[in-house]
């Protein structure tokens, strides 16, 4: 089994090569190295948009349809699906924490979705 890394959206993953269709490559994700960014992909950084996507990472098996301009080959060890999620979490909201949301709107909102997705992902951590 080959392995891949590949973005999806804002994410980036870890997985491999499941079938190659005419729309594009088909991937099985198998653990998550980026979070996907919160909020409205057409209008970063605003809160006052339409709607503020609440964006949660790739399921573990689940299989899409990527650009091979989006895939790159990976040598190295695949880590565990739920551990990985755990810390590309973590990673995000402290990066977050870190930039002030005492004064950041965005930033505010963003993790609040974190709070609501911490929830979410209760059951994927195990």
């Amino acid at each position: 089994m080959t392995h891949i890394r590949f973005t999806y959206k804002t994410g980036k993953y870890f997985g491999r090569l499941f079938a190659e269709r005419p729309q594009g490559l088909v991937v099985e994700v198998l653990a998550v190295e980026k979070h996907p960014v919160q909020g409205d992909l057409h209008q970063p950084n605003q809160v006052d948009v339409p709607l503020f996507h609440i964006r949660t990472a790739l399921h573990k098996h689940e299989k899409i349809t990527v650009s091979p301009a989006v895939v790159y080959a990976y040598d190295g060890e695949i880590p565990d699906y739920a551990t990985s999620l755990r810390q590309a979490y973590d990673k995000d909201v402290a990066r977050l924490e870190g930039l002030n949301p005492e004064t950041d709107a965005f930033v505010r909102k963003c993790l609040e979705n974190y709070k609501e997705l911490e929830s979410i992902y209760a059951k994927r951590w195990g």
